[in-house]
């Protein structure tokens, strides 16, 4: 089985070596930076399977760090598991529009930060066609994981991917927040609800004008429908 190789990316050597100790007693791999030019030359040299990414960093931001690596296609699938102090919502939903997969708030536990590291290191989407589906003038090629709306190219990052995959291939059905956690991210321990709708408002404004077959219904979800066209 291979060992997962985390990259800790945190000032603090107190609580970046406590976080190392205790992953390499549970089998991973860990590797240490005190700020994002170390951790860029990690991954310069290799690629982490995750990564754990302090907000309060010197020089750059955990935020600013986690919307670099997600606009370089080198590194843009890498988890990232946002380690933050702030607990407020805005805050929490400022790192999830930066790029981050998840987040878990100081002080923590051992376990939760365990638990939390498996779970996006197993979270696959259980239901991944890899045909091409078309609706409306939306197409989705599963193969090749290019996007386009009526033959104009849309880049979309590896979750809103997911998403419209599993929204495209069951247009104009329902799906509530958990049921697209279960479908979408797989196993969601921990991932709150509103993660769901942060990543939807992402699909959509990448979608441009085709955002709008992403609709909301309300107290219920989210369902993907094609456009109606007027008779006669």
């Amino acid at each position: 089985m291979k060992i997962a190789r985390v990259l800790v990316v945190e000032d603090e050597p107190a609580i970046a070596e406590l976080i190392g100790v205790n992953l390499r007693h549970h089998g991973m791999l860990a590797v240490l930076a005190g700020d994002g030019e170390a951790a860029q030359a990690h991954l310069d040299e290799v690629l982490p399977d995750v990564i754990l990414l302090d907000w309060m960093l010197p020089g750059q931001s955990g935020i600013q760090l986690a919307r670099r690596w997600r606009a370089d296609a080198r590194t843009k699938t890498i988890p990232i598991l946002m380690l933050t102090a702030r607990g407020d919502e805005p805050d929490k939903i400022a790192g999830l529009d930066a790029g981050a997969d998840d987040y878990i708030t100081k002080p923590f536990s051992t376990q939760e930060l365990l638990a939390r590291i498996r779970a996006v290191l197993r979270r696959r989407a259980p239901e991944q066609a890899s045909d091409v589906v078309r609706v409306g003038g939306l197409q989705l090629d599963g193969a090749t994981h290019r996007v386009s709306f009526n033959d104009q190219a849309i880049k979309l990052g590896p979750t809103e991917f997911k998403l419209l995959n599993y929204l495209m291939h069951h247009a104009e059905r329902v799906h509530s927040r958990s049921q697209l956690l279960d479908r979408v991210w797989g196993d969601h321990v921990f991932i709150e609800e509103r993660t769901v709708d942060v990543h939807v408002k992402r699909l959509r404004e990448a979608l441009g004008e085709a955002g709008v077959l992403v609709e909301t219904v309300r107290g219920v979800g989210y369902r993907l429908t094609a456009p109606h066209t007027p008779k006669g």
